[in-house]
């Protein structure tokens, strides 16, 4: 199989990449959940985060916002004391307040539906041939970050949020030359 430059020998890198990366989500817990584990990847690897992903699960209610909007300092205090996950003061606060936020905006289905608008609701696709082509921000980001901040969202910047587009499947960038590309751009009736 061919792949995107980025995907490296190790089978999670590759099964993350063949069945999940750029693939459209259109649950809203689950954009949500993706949105929480990019913010963490920050200054990391995504590999990094793959390999701790059922950890941070655990640690995380499942990932579930009605959960963690709750938390305080005594859960932050014990999750600094997870090896299991990135243990990051700033990110793991984040990740409480980013749930209310989530929230606020009226959950899964209202979230979903916000962040699918931007792009009218159907994969983008990007027609990128090498790696090198593929930005790592666009002004799409830049607005959905700024939106997301306004709305009580941290750890949301321009390149986490275009690394998260493309994770979900908002922005398909799998390069013109791997086999998921043909696969994934067939399915959107953008290009």
């Amino acid at each position: 199989m061919t792949r995107c430059a980025w995907v490296g020998d190790e089978a999670i890198y590759q099964n993350y990449h063949d069945s999940e990366w750029g693939v459209p989500e259109y649950d809203g817990r689950a954009l949500w959940e993706k949105m929480i584990l990019d913010g963490f990847q920050a200054g990391l690897s995504w590999i990094t985060i793959l390999k701790k992903r059922e950890n941070f699960r655990d640690a995380f209610a499942q990932f579930d916002p009605e959960v963690i909007a709750g938390w305080g300092e005594a859960e932050i205090t014990e999750l600094l004391g997870n090896p299991g996950i990135i243990r990051h003061r700033g990110k793991i606060a984040a990740t409480i307040s980013n749930a209310q936020a989530y929230l606020d905006l009226g959950g899964a289905e209202a979230f979903s539906k916000l962040m699918w608008d931007y792009v009218g609701g159907a994969p983008m696709i990007g027609h990128y041939a090498t790696h090198s082509e593929v930005p790592t921000a666009s002004d799409l980001s830049m607005q959905i970050s700024k939106d997301l901040k306004k709305s009580g969202f941290k750890f949301c910047g321009p390149t986490i949020v275009y690394a998260w587009m493309e994770a979900c499947g908002l922005f398909m960038n799998h390069t013109t030359d791997c086999d998921r590309y043909a696969v994934l751009s067939a399915a959107s009736s953008k290009g």
